[in-house]
């Protein structure tokens, strides 16, 4: 059991081993939640857009310029691409899983060191629980402030593995450098500098959540984590493409839902909602799921990368005109944050709060 706003939730991993066939009626979803099959776009008919960070850094000649163009076709189109040549080692994304895989293998006691507190979104457990009778996720969290050094709380950074801390630390630099890179891209994408987006920042915020999702006797009763928008800029995945790892991941478009295949050494990458108020609607956040399959275990890394807590965010002046006209509202960017983690997942919810009458 790990702590909640409302108590005690099962903790998933111990429910797979004591009941290896159970599902308890606080996982089971009202029939219109539970995943279904007629409203699901079939495995493989089409892929997520794929794109080199190389050649957009690059940026010359013809594949430049239409490496751009499919950047900026992905975000207004999907949402979500996949991105390869991202100069993260994948050495360091191997041991990034392992060290993390490592860590939900530990006995319960141990994990339980590192608890989630109520209303707080760091530690092992279960966020977003806020009432008795909500449906729960099948689904272990362990979340970490990363950046800056501040958000950090160091009693939850685990002792064992020996070198999870250095593994993450290491882990998030290069994968924080990707998010500098991805966010100029985007930027240019949208015909502005390269520096427009990330000069909103100031000291850009960075969390990393590893999500382990057991094996569940009925998968087509529960969801692995509920459909929900990210509320950051940019959401970096990486989930294993290994044969027994299950493929969990869905995101929502045209009313279907597509499933994501991961693809060896690359990162999915989705755009949050404050890319949607920044680009006042133009690349639009894109709600997402996690299922659960009958016999494989499935580990996501996800790293949020977003604005600092204290500066405000807005639409950009250059993305509105008498045909554009303004979407959203000017907030304070940490008054966001928590209301997003204030409230349970529910689709693309939370984005009200910047939304304008």
């Amino acid at each position: 059991m790990v702590m909640s706003p409302v108590g005690r939730v099962d903790d998933v991993q111990e429910l797979r081993r004591r009941r290896p066939t159970g599902v308890p009626a606080r996982f089971v979803r009202d029939e219109d939640e539970r995943p279904n099959p007629d409203a699901l776009v079939p495995p493989m008919s089409t892929q997520l857009p794929l794109i080199s960070l190389s050649r957009l850094m690059e940026g010359k000649g013809d594949d430049g310029r239409c490496e751009l163009y499919r950047l900026a076709e992905a975000c207004r189109d999907w949402g979500f691409f996949q991105v390869v040549e991202h100069g993260v080692d994948p050495e360091l994304m191997e041991r990034m899983e392992k060290v993390a895989t490592e860590f939900f293998m530990l006995p319960v006691e141990e994990k339980r060191k590192y608890p989630m507190t109520p209303g707080k979104v760091q530690g092992y457990g279960q966020a977003f629980v806020f009432s008795e009778d909500q449906k729960l996720d099948w689904c272990n969290m362990f979340a970490l402030g990363v950046e800056p050094r501040a958000i950090r709380i160091p009693e939850l950074w685990p002792k064992t593995p020996p070198d999870f801390s250095e593994t993450v630390d290491r882990y998030s630099r290069q994968v924080r450098k990707t998010c500098d890179e991805l966010l100029s891209c985007i930027s240019r994408s949208l015909g502005l500098r390269d520096a427009r987006l990330r000069e909103t920042f100031g000291e850009a915020v960075q969390a990393v959540r590893m999500n382990y999702y057991p094996p569940c006797s009925r998968p087509d009763l529960v969801l692995g984590l509920s459909p929900h928008s990210d509320g950051s800029a940019l959401t970096v995945l990486q989930q294993s493409p290994r044969p027994a790892s299950s493929a969990g991941l869905q995101i929502l478009k045209d009313g279907k839902w597509f499933h994501v295949h991961p693809i060896p050494n690359a990162f999915v990458i989705n755009i949050g909602d404050t890319i949607e108020v920044l680009s006042n609607g133009r690349y639009k956040s894109v709600e997402h799921r996690a299922v659960t399959d009958g016999e494989r275990d499935r580990l996501s890394l996800v790293t949020f990368y977003a604005p600092s807590y204290d500066v405000e965010v807005g639409p950009l002046g250059e993305l509105m005109d008498e045909g554009n006209p303004r979407m959203y509202r000017t907030y304070n960017h940490g008054e966001y944050s928590r209301n997003y983690v204030s409230q349970r997942l529910q689709g693309k919810k939370p984005l009200d709060f910047a939304k304008l009458p």
